[in-house]
């Protein structure tokens, strides 16, 4: 697709997608690890000298943001060889087969959702998945290695990513969680046939998560990890702020918390 095409798609369909795609700077996390997303939805380019693993495509009009991030950072997005993702919701994962287009990167997710994705079909396009992934699976490209955690709940295929990344010779454990909140719509009690195990599968998230070693913690979207205060904190010369175990338990217990409060209203039936 040419650029003025991709680019009058993104300008349209923003009004479609309200604040979704409001543009915010790409930047470096730690090390070869950047944010290319929006101001909401957060994507992750790990660059590796075999090629780039993109984590989450986001909406089909985030695209435009992704391709046009990727390139301020002196990247290329046809080096794309891996799209991954966090879980199959369209705001994480609707644009795969368009990236693939754009990239002929190879698309892997989980298999619990593996049935949510191939219904996700923008403009009646198939959903490409070239490798289906289990729990504890390794993708590995360049020299990186991400392991897949399932976290279900969210999603019964919710994917949290966990890898190394390496800056001024030290090491540090990288974690991209999937989501551990619940939604406004989320049916906890009695809802046998959609997804029974649900409660069983948020609690056995929070508990990995919890347990899990992170230097760097990072999320499907920006405010998980308050994005926006620590990437200020990086003009004012500060030490990288994305280095924050302590953030991760603060999610955790925030998102069960919430859980446990909805759970108890539904058992109710409020």
């Amino acid at each position: 697709m040419p650029r003025l095409i991709l680019l009058l798609v993104f300008t349209l369909s923003v009004f479609g997608q309200g604040t979704w795609n409001t543009p915010f700077p790409p930047h470096k996390v730690i090390g070869n690890v950047y944010f290319i997303g929006s101001k909401e939805l957060a994507s992750f380019l790990i660059t590796t000298p075999q090629g780039h693993i993109l984590v989450n495509s986001d909406f089909e009009s985030t695209v435009p943001l992704l391709r046009a991030n990727v390139e301020k950072l002196g990247f290329k997005f046809s080096d794309i060889k891996i799209i991954l993702g966090s879980h199959a919701h369209g705001d994480h994962m609707e644009a795969d087969a368009l990236v693939k287009e754009f990239t002929s990167g190879k698309v892997m997710a989980m298999e619990q959702d593996v049935p949510a994705l191939k219904a996700m079909r923008p403009g009646g396009k198939e959903h490409p998945i070239d490798r289906v992934l289990k729990d504890g699976d390794k993708v590995t490209l360049g020299g990186m290695t991400l392991t897949a955690n399932l976290t279900g709940g969210h999603t019964a295929g919710c994917t949290s990513w966990t890898f190394q990344a390496e800056e001024a010779g030290k090491r540090y454990d990288v974690l991209v969680v999937c989501s551990v909140g619940v939604n406004a719509n989320y049916v906890l009690v009695g809802d046998k046939r959609n997804y029974p195990s649900i409660v069983e599968d948020y609690r056995k998230s929070f508990a990995r998560v919890r347990a899990m070693k992170v230097d760097v913690f990072l999320g499907a979207h920006p405010n998980f990890y308050d994005m926006e205060a620590k990437y200020a904190r990086i003009s004012q010369g500060a030490p990288n702020p994305f280095i924050d175990p302590a953030g991760l338990k603060a999610y955790v217990d925030q998102k069960e918390r919430e859980f446990n409060a909805m759970l108890q209203k539904q058992q109710q039936g409020k």
